[in-house]
């Protein structure tokens, strides 16, 4: 069973592999993140690019804490490597969904083009995959 710290670890490990994975993939403009901050806060995302990033990390923490969480609540455990990838890899996926469908759609309003939807499942599947790679490690205990 991984421990809460764990999972705030993982978190930032996964959460920095993804956005170096965001950056090379992306168009050099500012996480989605910096949209939300900027449909509250008024503007354009570009002038909020560092908070988005700084909300995106933060969310990052928070989803590998979740994850360290959620999976014994099911029943599931990291009994190995392979096995706490794949339900990494099964997390980055709800993640993605979620993702694309709740927050850019609903909350953000915006509409997605097909490369931005790539990237962006792309991304999270990396992050779910190093964060289970990384608990099912046992790294941090």
């Amino acid at each position: 069973m991984a421990s809460v710290i764990a999972g705030l670890v993982g978190g930032v490990v996964a959460t920095i592999i993804m956005t170096i994975a965001m950056m090379l993939m992306g168009d050099g403009g500012p996480p989605p993140t910096a949209r939300l901050v900027a449909k509250f806060a008024g503007g354009d995302p570009e002038d909020y690019a560092m908070p988005g990033m700084a909300l995106h990390v933060m969310y990052g923490i928070g989803a590998g804490a979740v994850f360290a969480i959620g999976v014994p609540l099911l029943g599931l455990d990291f009994g190995s490597i392979a096995v706490a990838v794949g339900l990494g890899l099964v997390y980055g996926i709800v993640l993605m969904v979620g993702g694309m469908m709740f927050w850019m759609r609903t909350i953000i309003g915006m509409e997605p083009d097909q490369s931005t939807m790539m990237m962006f499942g792309t991304v999270h599947v990396i992050y779910g995959i190093v964060l289970g790679a990384f608990l099912g490690a046992g790294i941090v205990a």
